[in-house]
């Protein structure tokens, strides 16, 4: 499925989307696209959808924020800067695996096999004057969001 994105606000208006969709239990999203593609600008929309009312930032130096909404926890990794996927057990990734969260992963493909398979995989690309969200659902959990979304 893909989403055309006119601008900023389409973007934050998907990320809240998203939101509102996520089941309670452990999901994980991975974002990609190239830098200035709108992967922090969805992720900001997502996370005040869930009642964050302070500043979202992409974690692009401190790897992961975590945000500890009711009723969930959300993690948003950037993982942009990562030289070697090994350097994830620096970062205590079992310690986060722990959670029963909603994961936001930018830049995945980074961490080679070190994450948890995504549920769905949102491609940001420029497109037109705006941007477009190319969804792929990788579980069951996925398909129903993206089914939900899709109406």
């Amino acid at each position: 499925m893909n989403i055309d994105l006119l601008d900023e606000a389409a973007t934050l208006k998907l990320g809240a989307d998203i939101a509102q969709l996520c089941p309670s239990q452990q999901f994980t999203i991975h974002l990609e696209g190239e830098l200035g593609a709108g992967k922090t600008t969805l992720s900001r929309g997502l996370l005040h959808s869930l009642g964050h009312k302070g500043n979202v930032k992409s974690p692009t130096y401190t790897l992961v924020e975590c945000y500890k909404l009711a009723p969930r926890t959300v993690f948003h990794f950037d993982l942009y800067r990562l030289a070697d996927p090994e350097e994830l057990d620096y970062l205590g990734l079992d310690d986060y695996l722990s959670h029963n969260a909603l994961w936001l992963i930018e830049w995945a493909k980074q961490a080679g096999e070190f994450l948890p398979n995504p549920d769905i995989l949102i491609l940001l690309s420029y497109h037109n004057r705006g941007r477009q969200a190319k969804f792929s659902a990788l579980s069951s959990a996925g398909q129903r969001l993206i089914g939900q979304l899709d109406k």
